[in-house]
């Protein structure tokens, strides 16, 4: 690889001499292919890249077919799933419709979510680049500079697609990771990960799928009918990744690394690192807000699935506690995720809230369980999760009363827009 990939210096570099034609000839065919890639369609990551990456590795590794077989066996295995939930909460049905999907399919479905959770961090490496170039290049190089800076989104979307293709490998669901990552009112499963996941499980496959199908139908009760749920989630991120500082040493050696020439560059690429969490305590609150949002949605899913599944399935147990662990640990691609864009996924205190559920549940009943999730400022925080028992018992002796709520500050800054009418319930259908 030669010392200036780009036919001209790299940011932080010297720009090319006008004097060389030779220099300026392979400025110009650098620049070409730089504004190949950095054309991001309006936004800080070059999304059209993310998603050719990722599905050039699936398709590289091979992505199984879905038969129609396995489109039967997860409409019956949702449907079912739906019907075992009803006792279990008060929250009405989520699901219009079902689906079946294979890897690349999942990313196709996910990826305007994924858009919206990645922009914030990606807007700030993109302008830490821009920020390379030195004073007296940019001076030379006027308007083509901002060219050089639009390059973080295609490394980034190169990256991203990387990160996504991991994930969808891993994936058994549209809600596995328990971020509203698929269109609302769509239960999806992802049935060659299914049977993959289960090969080492020594379980019926037919089992282990009603199981991830509880889990799915779950998740589309709550973001379902919680409608500032989704909002607050996502906000959360943002929150986040607003706090996030940029290692700019590391970007440069990270463009140091690639050739513009080699699309293989940008997928081998390797950014972990150059984002880390900053000590603020607003970062630390944040980090806080979003930890607990994601582990009392991951322990309502949990101690609901476990409500519904009963007696029903004989290994509920086994599995509770097989995708309990599997949440808290994460895998590869999670990881992978984590170090990308500094953010982790995995829900922490997951035994904690969903023991906090339980004793919900034993004091107040299913319906008042729930109906905490009227608004968001019902909804016990952190500290609630060192004693379930004693903030169970709390919550019992106090009267509900929404009235004057709306007059408090909410925890989402921007609610998501009414969708309109309200969702049949497919039940009537």
């Amino acid at each position: 690889m030669p010392d200036t990939p780009f036919g001209f210096a790299l940011p932080g570099g010297q720009p090319p001499d006008p004097n060389d034609p030779q220099q300026m000839q392979q400025f110009l065919a650098g620049l070409q292919q730089l504004m190949a890639m950095s054309s991001s369609g309006g936004g800080p990551v070059n999304w059209d890249l993310a998603r050719q990456v990722a599905t050039t590795s699936l398709n590289s590794e091979g992505d199984p077919a879905v038969s129609a077989a396995d489109r039967r066996e997860v409409d019956e295995a949702l449907r079912l799933a739906d019907l075992w939930l009803d006792p279990a909460t008060s929250l009405p049905s989520g699901v219009l419709t079902t689906a079946a999907w294979n890897r690349n399919e999942w990313i196709f479905n996910t990826l305007d979510v994924w858009r919206k959770l990645a922009d914030p961090v990606a807007d700030r490496m993109v302008n830490a680049m821009g920020d390379l170039v030195p004073p007296e290049a940019r001076a030379q190089l006027g308007p083509m500079a901002a060219m050089i800076s639009s390059l973080g989104g295609a490394l980034f979307g190169g990256q991203f697609g990387t990160a996504l293709a991991k994930l969808a490998v891993e994936v058994l669901s549209a809600g596995d990771i328990g971020l509203p990552l698929g269109p609302n009112g769509t239960a999806a499963l992802v049935p060659a990960n299914i049977r993959a996941y289960g090969e080492g499980l020594e379980l019926d496959s037919g089992e282990l799928r009603l199981f991830v199908a509880l889990r799915e139908a779950a998740h589309q009760r709550l973001f379902g009918h919680v409608p500032w749920l989704r909002g607050h989630v996502l906000s959360a991120v943002e929150a986040y990744a607003n706090g996030i500082r940029v290692d700019r040493e590391a970007i440069e050696e990270a463009l140091g690394r690639v050739n513009p020439a080699d699309p293989e560059s940008m997928a081998e690429l390797q950014l972990e690192g150059i984002f880390t969490p900053d000590d603020s305590p607003q970062q630390q609150a944040a980090l806080r807000r979003l930890e607990t949002v994601l582990a009392l949605v991951e322990g309502w899913v949990t101690h609901v699935v476990e409500q519904a599944a009963g007696n029903r399935l004989p290994n509920v147990v086994r599995l509770s506690e097989t995708f309990r662990r599997r949440r808290a640990a994460g895998g590869p691609a999670e990881q992978t995720f984590a170090a990308l864009v500094g953010l982790e996924l995995r829900p922490r205190r997951l035994r904690e809230a969903a023991a906090l559920w339980a004793a919900l549940t034993e004091h107040r009943g299913v319906s008042g369980r729930d109906a905490l999730w009227d608004h968001p400022d019902l909804l016990p925080d952190d500290e609630d999760f060192a004693d379930p028992a004693a903030y169970a018992a709390a919550a019992d002796t106090t009267v509900l009363d929404l009235s004057g709520l709306d007059d408090l500050p909410s925890h989402d800054p921007t609610p998501p827009k009414p969708d309109g009418e309200a969702d049949p319930d497919p039940k009537q259908d």
